[in-house]
């Protein structure tokens, strides 16, 4: 009789253990499924970014703790399987773990958008190393109709061209005019060659006019940002002039510095 209630007892306690391990689990893998749907529903254009910023803060809310529960829980759900002797410590582990490891991966995505700490970011979107006559866009005009920002510079956000070259310069004051020993078709044929190694689109590339323009488009949430590269000749040198510009967003966070610094990096 005794042995019948210990065993009731201890299949009680299983099945309290698996619960508690299938809740850790759902709940991670729900997180999980919010941060992808984020993204998935602008890939799918069921949404705009809007939403998905709005479904991703919501994961990011939630995430840290969910994954930080799910460490504690899994931990106790061994241990307390171990010492119970329940046979099913292994298994109820890896089904808490499973929806810890997804919660902490949901709560790492999009902090990894954001910047280090200590390190702030010019509330600008629009980059060129020309700061007196930045490079003018020509046939991404059509794909920026829709576009909420201009391409004027110092046109978007109460913002002015002076003061938009004052905030680039004291941000980025690696990007400037970059000029090469190398001639003007050398120096096209090799810009042109790193715009496709990093994956951009290529819009328009006038040899003649030595003009490149492209876009970008980012990975999570598809956004896209255009680029325009303008070389000539200056004396005996090639002189190359590049701006990149967001279509949507008041800040880039240093997208756009960060991508001419790798355009000019692979020139």
């Amino acid at each position: 009789m005794n042995s019948e209630i210990s065993d009731n007892k201890q299949n009680k306690f299983k099945l309290y253990l698996k619960i508690v391990a299938m809740v850790i689990m759902l709940t991670g893998m729900g997180i999980g499924l919010l941060t992808l749907g984020s993204a998935a529903g602008i890939w799918l254009g069921l949404w705009d970014f809007r939403k998905g910023f709005e479904l991703l803060r919501i994961s990011n809310s939630y995430s840290d703790i969910v994954a930080w529960v799910g460490l504690v829980t899994t931990i106790a759900i061994v241990i307390a399987a171990k010492l119970l002797n329940t046979g099913n410590a292994v298994r109820l582990g890896s089904l808490a773990a499973a929806g810890t490891v997804v919660a902490a991966i949901a709560y790492s995505v999009p902090e990894s958008f954001r910047p280090a700490e200590g390190v702030n970011f010019p509330p600008i979107h629009d980059i060129s190393t020309n700061l007196t006559s930045p490079p003018n866009f020509v046939d991404v005009l059509p794909l920026r109709i829709d576009a909420a920002n201009t391409v004027v510079y110092g046109g978007s956000n109460n913002m002015t061209p002076e003061r938009l070259a004052e905030l680039t310069s004291e941000a980025y004051p690696d990007l400037i005019p970059r000029r090469y020993a190398a001639s003007v078709d050398e120096v096209f044929e090799l810009a042109l060659a790193a715009v496709n190694s990093l994956g951009w689109e290529v819009v328009a590339a006038a040899k003649d006019e030595g003009r490149i323009e492209a876009t970008d488009t980012t990975f999570w949430f598809r956004f896209k940002d255009d680029i325009v590269i303008i070389i000539e000749t200056e004396g005996n040198q090639t002189l190359v002039n590049a701006r990149s510009v967001s279509r949507v967003g008041t800040g880039d966070v240093g997208a756009n510095a960060i991508r001419l610094r790798a355009f000019f990096e692979l020139l």
